[in-house]
């Protein structure tokens, strides 16, 4: 049961680059767009991507085939690296927050975290399951007042923490040549198969565009990457 409302963090490279280096990540790894998702438009990213995140509207063909999904892996079984880094949503609205964790945590080898209230949370964290991983977060008061000075911020109008959001992160990361997708809401990591460093941008972006077909009549979508910096 979510036991906080938060303002949700707009999709804004800006507000969250803003937040990222104000809980510790060095300006060499920024969140930029991603304009489109055919070879052209993924050409214009830059390199090395770390992760691609997707924000999309929680309709009903999300939450169907998010019961679907779910049935037929713990039905099937599937392959999840001890390596990964994930955690359950507890707090409304803070899937934006939630998918630049996921992002961060899964890359340390890469990000340099600076001393402050994210590396305090991982290194707390790491020897937690999900679901505890997700309650630290509550108790996290420097990540979750991090989330609500930039949540005011951006191009839009700034909603309150009680009007209804449905729309939801997620985040794509490579892990030991796997591309897993990570969503707070759903019961586990999922993974999508085969990945490398070099093709995770392309593989996430075929992810994505699942995603799309199951809601052909929805252009509400956005993709962004923590990719290195220019």
């Amino acid at each position: 049961m979510a036991s906080e409302t938060l303002i949700p963090l707009e999709s804004n490279p800006e507000v969250m680059n803003k937040f990222l280096q104000k809980l510790g990540v060095p300006n060499d790894w920024s969140i930029v767009d991603v304009m489109g998702l055919d070879p052209e438009m993924l050409a214009w990213v830059p390199r090395p991507v770390l992760s691609v995140m997707l924000l999309f509207p929680t309709s009903d063909a999300y939450e169907e085939h998010k019961q679907k999904e779910e049935t037929e892996i713990l039905s099937k079984g599937q392959e999840v690296d001890s390596d990964i880094f994930y955690m359950k949503q507890n707090i409304s609205n803070a899937c934006g927050t939630i998918a630049l964790v996921h992002s961060v945590a899964n890359n340390t080898d890469k990000i340099q975290l600076q001393e402050g209230h994210l590396k305090k949370f991982l290194e707390d964290a790491k020897s937690l399951d999900a679901q505890s991983r997700g309650t630290l977060l509550e108790k996290s008061q420097g990540i979750i007042n991090a989330h609500k000075e930039l949540a005011q911020e951006g191009q839009t109008n700034t909603p309150s923490a009680e009007e209804p959001v449905n729309h939801h992160f997620i985040s794509f990361i490579h892990k030991n040549g796997v591309l897993y997708e990570l969503d707070g809401r759903k019961a586990f990591p999922i993974n999508h198969g085969p990945t490398s460093p070099d093709t995770l941008l392309e593989d996430a972006a075929k992810i994505c565009k699942e995603f799309m077909s199951r809601d052909p009549d929805e252009v509400r979508f956005t993709v962004i990457a923590l990719a290195a910096s220019d």
